[in-house]
């Protein structure tokens, strides 16, 4: 349960559309699982551009990084090559060094993977956590 002083509940909704490439599926000619790893982090990577924060100058200039935290996957229906889809980014509890996104993978009106995600903001030289980027933090509207 999400303390109300530290945490904030979030209705922001981001989505990405991808194209399925022939390397991005495995022998059986699906997407191999790992992949939606990487689609999922494409998308979280365009929310935080989309929000002005230029995670270069964020490493560079302060010292911080996002890491995964903690990830948690469900896979529903395969997508395959030529597929289009569409990868959501909602994020749904932000803390003061923490986020957790809901994300999805849509082919069409078809949910083919769900994704919860906790990233935290940590400094690079011993990854301990931090407050999120002003941008981020709770209290704003991301």
């Amino acid at each position: 349960m999400s303390d109300p002083a530290t945490a904030q509940s979030v209705q922001d909704c981001f989505s990405i559309k991808l194209k399925i490439y022939y390397e991005d599926t495995d022998l059986s000619g699906v997407v191999y699982h790992a992949n939606y790893l990487k689609f999922f982090e494409r998308a979280r990577t365009d929310w935080v551009r989309a929000k002005g924060l230029i995670q270069d100058q964020m490493l560079s200039q302060k010292g911080l990084a996002f890491t995964v935290a903690d990830i948690q996957l469900q896979f529903k229906i395969p997508a395959r090559l030529d597929d289009e889809l569409t990868i959501t980014v909602a994020p749904t509890d932000i803390r003061r060094a923490s986020i957790v996104f809901d994300q999805e993978a849509w082919r069409g009106d078809q949910c083919l993977a769900t994704a919860r995600v906790r990233v935290a903001c940590v400094d690079v030289r011993n990854f301990r956590p931090r407050s999120l980027p002003v941008v981020l933090s709770p209290g704003r509207n991301p």
